[in-house]
């Protein structure tokens, strides 16, 4: 303390010095004191001003990140501070006003405690004979006065001059000490009021409380960043600020708590300055914060509305009706999920006499649009889907949703052998996909291929679980596209259609080269469509507004950027994918036997120890089978390669079905496999209950 009084005390009491010599009162020259404040710290302020108009303006980007990496904190922290380094974003700039601020206080505190030596500037022998003279009056020792003994020597000084008149040289002090007045309106600014007595003292804690309320009054509606808070966050701060001004202005003199009024007051102008010099409407686009407002208003709405819905849909699920009866549950993270669960399912329709409860975390899946009876379908939040699954009473539940056990989504509390099988919904590695030990707690896996099969296995053995039973199933995905691709009637293009369907990871094609790639291809003769990852399009509306509005000039017949994803058709009549990680690229050559361009920009891993068991992923082999690489730096001469790929289609289409074959488990009938598998399993629960008696197919590892 007495290092920050000497550090801070001591220029601070030559600044009120100088104030109190000009203005010869010394509540106006705390008021003056308290504006040179402000002015010498106006800098600050500004960059402070700047600083909070940066974090405004990132908001919509920052909000993407959130989205983007939602179940990867450490990445959305790397992806947040390199974000922050490229706007020259400081997130500590904002508390260098307070962190200022407190050592003011202190170094005000000694001002008004320590008059003798900031305000009179007598000698250090000076001070501390008048504080022993007084000690000696008062029957007390030095120690016992406290910080407020230079107080004391004032009070002593006009009531009995005389007593220290004794001391050395002190005429002419004395004669200071008794024109010193320390008082503002009749208020002694030297003394501390008392939450016990109303007097005059009173008024300077209420003023405080005042200037604090009128203060967040006006930054409210005028700073950059308090106008983005809700309503609740700014009168919340508003109390916290009163009581905080009021409270303080009851333990301090009252010439700090005047202090502490006017610097409140002086707030406001220093506000509207800083908005006056960097208007934040130069730089924030404050009709897209607008809009980003109202959907998450519509959002939270349309969140209370599904819960009372979510709320039916789980009473009936743990219906007297279902209790003891459910055989299979599936369950579905969202409406584009049961395209994955399709070829299972019908077979298991045809082949028995199984009811399917089917549960999704979406209120509008087009599974309630089904008609079909032994379907159930139900609708649960995520809160009630927590309780849901650790009550559950089914045999059997199949799921395409990862780190079971890890998160919200448990095995059932209530019954201990319910068997929980896992159906890939990837034709890629499971090992790069999902994060270290994401399927250890299910006890079956529905794999697609020999590749997740042996990754499966390698995994179980590094991690030292148990071991799961793999089912050689196949992809259900993949054979309805080829079916459906098969039943096409086969039109050339006239113009070669490019497809570019990025995935949504961080440094996609649509985030880091789509500009290079657009302008490598567009005005060739080719047909482009851009086909964002449907959860870009979700997750990231104000980029895809932005990139929409920067190619409007392009938009035509031959160049589309496609945000409907109902229909695959476009996938099926490209002539040539275009992608970086998304398994689009997979998709399209195994369905069409036509090659796909992979643009290598940031690999997508969500598993940082995919390398720990010696597997390349599947991922990464089958680029360069299924068509070409190139690296982000060469997309700008990306034609070349283009116009070679479109060239050599018939030599790929050899070649891919050959690596299609040898890939995919049970191609064309995986549903019939899947189904197999899940009829053994319950036929031995219940013999002869599940109509159909079809012994398993392509199990190992039992």
């Amino acid at each position: 303390m007495e290092l920050i009084n000497t550090i801070i005390g001591t220029p601070l009491g030559w600044l009120m010095y100088g104030c109190y010599w000009l203005l010869r009162n010394y509540g106006i020259a705390i008021l003056a004191f308290t504006l040179l404040t402000k002015v010498v710290m106006f800098p600050i302020s500004l960059l402070v001003q700047k600083n909070s108009i940066k974090m405004v303006k990132m908001k919509p980007q920052l909000d993407m990140l959130r989205y983007q990496y939602v179940d990867d904190s450490d990445a959305f922290i790397d992806a947040q501070s390199a974000l922050y380094k490229k706007e020259h974003y400081n997130p500590m700039a904002g508390v260098i006003p307070l962190l200022l601020q407190l050592p003011i206080i202190l170094g005000l505190l000694d001002v008004v405690y320590k008059p003798l030596k900031h305000i009179l500037h007598l000698s250090p022998e000076l001070q501390r004979a008048f504080v022993e003279q007084t000690a000696r009056l008062m029957s007390v020792t030095v120690d016992a006065l406290g910080s407020t003994a230079q107080l004391s020597v004032v009070e002593r000084v006009r009531a009995m001059p005389d007593a220290f008149a004794s001391i050395p040289g002190s005429a002419d002090a004395i004669a200071r000490i008794q024109n010193l007045r320390m008082t503002f309106f009749g208020i002694n600014l030297a003394e501390t009021p008392s939450v016990h007595t109303l007097d005059a003292l009173f008024l300077i804690p209420v003023l405080a409380g005042l200037s604090a309320l009128v203060m967040c009054w006006v930054q409210n509606k005028v700073n950059v960043l308090q106008i983005e808070q809700n309503k609740l966050s700014q009168w919340g701060m508003t109390a916290l600020m009163i009581a905080f001004s009021t409270f303080f202005a009851f333990i301090v003199p009252a010439g700090v708590g005047l202090y502490w009024t006017f610097g409140n007051l002086f707030s406001i102008g220093v506000m509207f300055l800083c908005n006056a010099v960097y208007s934040p409407k130069q730089y924030i686009d404050y009709a897209l914060l607008e809009e980003m407002k109202r959907t998450a208003a519509l959002d939270r709405e349309r969140n209370k509305q599904n819960a009372a819905l979510a709320k039916k849909y789980y009473k009936e699920f743990f219906s007297k009706e279902n209790k003891g009866n459910m055989k299979i549950m599936f369950y579905s993270e969202g409406s584009g999920f049961y395209k994955y669960f399709r070829a299972l399912i019908e077979a298991l329709l045809r082949d028995t006499n199984l009811t399917i409860h089917y549960v999704t975390s979406d209120p509008e899946d087009a599974i309630f649009q089904k008609n079909e009876p032994r379907i159930r379908p139900y609708y649960v939040d995520e809160t009630r889907l927590i309780s849901l699954m650790m009550k559950l009473e089914a045999d059997m539940v199949v799921m395409t949703t990862p780190d079971l056990e890890k998160y919200h989504i448990k095995r059932s509390r209530v019954k201990e052998n319910v068997e929980y099988v896992f159906m890939d919904h990837g034709c890629s590695s499971d090992n790069l996909a999902y994060r270290t030990g994401a399927l250890d707690a299910y006890d079956t896996l529905l794999v697609v291929s020999r590749e997740q099969a042996v990754e499966a296995r390698a995994i179980e053995k590094l991690r030292r679980v148990k071991k799961k039973r793999i089912i050689e199933c196949g992809y259900g995905l993949i054979d309805d596209m080829i079916a459906a691709y098969n039943a096409m009637d086969k039109v050339e293009n006239e113009k070669k259609t490019i497809l570019i369907a990025p995935s949504w990871q961080y440094d996609n094609i649509m985030d880091s080269c789509l500009n290079d790639l657009v302008n490598a291809l567009y005005g060739r003769g080719y047909r482009i469509v851009i086909r964002p990852h449907p959860q870009y399009v979700r997750r990231f509306p104000t980029r895809m507004k932005e990139i929409i509005q920067r190619y409007q000039d392009k938009a035509g017949d031959d160049f589309v950027i496609e945000t409907d994803f109902s229909s695959n058709v476009t996938v099926y009549t490209a002539d040539l994918v275009i992608t970086d990680w998304s398994g689009i690229a997979f998709e399209f050559s195994f369905t069409t036997d036509k090659p796909s361009l992979f643009i290598n920009t940031q690999m997508k891993v969500v598993n940082e120890d995919w390398q720990k068991i010696p597997l390349v992923p599947f991922d990464i082999t089958a680029r360069s089978k299924v068509g070409r690489q190139v690296e982000k730096g060469e997309v700008k001469e990306l034609a070349p390669v283009v116009e070679e790929l479109l060239a050599q289609q018939d030599d790929y289409k050899e070649r891919i079905a050959e690596l299609k074959q040898q890939h995919f488990y049970n191609l064309g009938r995986s549903g019939e496999v899947g189904a197999q598998y899940i009829i053994h399993r319950l036929e031995r629960r219940y013999p002869g209950q599940i109509a159909s008696h079809n012994p398993p197919s392509g199990e190992i590892g039992r």
